[in-house]
């Protein structure tokens, strides 16, 4: 009677029926089979979904799709003349495609929001997973389409008008970028230990940038883990790796305007987590400081703020960078790059979202090129007390800088 209840039991396992395609066993939850085609909610997409029911009503009402799209209606039209190619599919005998429009709305929604797929399925009545390959592939398109006309690799026409902005608005001349690391919060892969975590002690993935004056970023490298040291990324990147073989067609040194001294490199400014190098200055160290580095550290910090600045911009316009980002980091790493190329996209064609930044009332030639042929560090301390001389000397120095400086540092 035992053996006949085993084998019982054994048949009731192994019997099976067909469902469509699949092979469902008779003790399969019924909640995993596949009912419907089409959910009905999501075959009310054409009469209630947001993009079919707001759209054209929200082009009527600029502020209000400004609000919606972070971007003006004549931005997000040049925008999409732009991918409407390589965002139309065809039409099958199975369902319509999805058009450019809806694609595009989607993903800026997602972009600007930062609200999970889930949250978004019932806004635009599409599948969760259908919006998910949507926001990736546009992501992805974003990248691969604008990447080289809104971020082109700088000339040497292009770094001298760079210098001239910042010497222009922060009197930090030679200056062709400010650079930072901006650590973006995403889901912690599976497995991957606690020794990813950054000093925050979170999981993160690293949006390494210069930007010039207008807020615009130059130069990125996205997708290193946060774990790692600031300077180690630059280092590793590929800008850093063709600063170093002089392959970014920096111009000749100058002389700083006015002062009698030695040709100064132009230089990339940063915070204490980079390296100090002839072409990357950072702060001289903050103990035992005399005035006249305390200027240099001050002037300094002046041109470094507009890649933080730049770093605000893109999050209180993309919000999605205001929680943690729920992907893997490759498709962080696509979400990350998208809005890079968005915000300089936006930079351009909106005269509108320009920026005031707040401003702050409160040796011999032979020596130095000799110098500049030593090792890095020594040739970057050189570099570094040229400015800091600069600075101080009364061709370069600012009617309040030492106004500022005090009680600082």
């Amino acid at each position: 009677m035992a053996d006949d209840s085993e084998e019982e039991v054994v048949l009731h396992w192994l019997v099976s029926r067909r469902w469509g395609q699949r092979t469902i066993l008779l003790d399969e939850e019924p909640s995993r089979r596949r009912r419907f085609w089409v959910y009905p909610i999501v075959s009310q997409r054409y009469r209630k979904g947001h993009f079919h029911t707001l759209y054209q009503d929200l082009r009527q009402l600029p502020e209000k799709f400004f609000s919606f799209c972070r971007m003006s209606v004549s931005t997000f039209d040049c925008l999409l003349s732009s991918l409407r190619t390589v965002l139309t599919f065809m039409d099958t005998n199975m369902r319509r495609s999805i058009s450019p429009a809806e694609r595009l709305i989607v993903t800026l929604r997602f972009l600007a929001t930062g609200n999970s797929f889930a949250s978004l399925h019932f806004e635009f009545l599409l599948g969760t997973s259908t919006i998910s390959r949507i926001v990736h592939h546009t992501c992805h398109v974003i990248w691969q389409q604008l990447r080289e006309t809104v971020m082109p690799q700088p000339k040497a026409d292009d770094w001298v008008r760079i210098a001239e902005g910042f010497n222009i608005l922060v009197q930090f001349p030679n200056c062709i970028g400010a650079m930072d690391g901006k650590h973006i919060r995403v889901k912690k892969p599976p497995h991957s230990g606690s020794r990813f975590f950054n000093y925050k002690q979170y999981f993160s993935v690293v949006l390494m940038a210069v930007a010039d004056s207008n807020y615009r970023f130059i130069m990125v490298d996205i997708g290193v883990y946060g774990s790692t040291a600031d300077a180690h990324i630059f280092s590793a990147s590929r800008m850093g790796e063709r600063l170093r073989a002089n392959q970014l067609a920096l111009p000749e040194s100058r002389r700083l305007p006015g002062y009698a001294g030695p040709p100064a490199p132009f230089v990339i400014v940063a915070d204490e987590g980079f390296a100090l190098t002839p072409h990357v200055m950072r702060p001289f160290p903050k103990h035992g400081l005399d005035v006249r580095r305390r200027i240099f550290n001050y002037r300094l910090t002046r041109a470094r703020q507009y890649v933080e600045c730049a770093f605000g911009i893109l999050s209180s316009k993309w919000r999605v960078f205001l929680s943690s980002i729920q992907m893997d980091p490759e498709n962080a790493t696509l979400v990350i790059q998208a809005c890079v190329v968005l915000h300089n996209f936006t930079r351009i064609h909106e005269a509108s979202s320009s920026v005031d930044m707040e401003d702050f009332p409160t040796s011999s030639d032979l020596g130095l090129e000799r110098t500049l042929h030593r090792r890095p560090g020594t040739a970057g301390i050189a570099v570094q007390e040229l400015y800091a001389d600069y600075f101080f000397s009364p061709e370069g120095s600012l009617p309040w800088q030492r106004d500022a400086i005090r009680g600082s540092f």
